[in-house]
């Protein structure tokens, strides 16, 4: 994860991070407190389709949610 993403998960244990482990709590972190970089990062990750079927599951602010439904659309 770049330097620009890791910044949103100030109170966990980085090494203890990882993608495989923990991919959805990175997207929703990313996609509720995340930048235009760290979200270029992350659709290099995973597809916007992916994400798209996975927001019904995240814990995203309505507003938040609300976005990303119209962004991924």
């Amino acid at each position: 994860m770049p330097d620009n993403a890791k910044k949103y998960f100030w109170g966990d244990d980085l090494s203890d991070l990882s993608w495989e482990k923990h991919k959805k709590y990175i997207i929703q972190t990313l996609l509720e407190k995340g930048d235009l970089a760290s979200w270029r990062w992350l659709f290099t990750q995973v597809s916007k389709s992916e994400v798209q079927k996975l927001l019904p599951e995240l814990n995203l602010q309505p507003k938040s949610s609300n976005f990303w439904k119209i962004y991924l659309s």
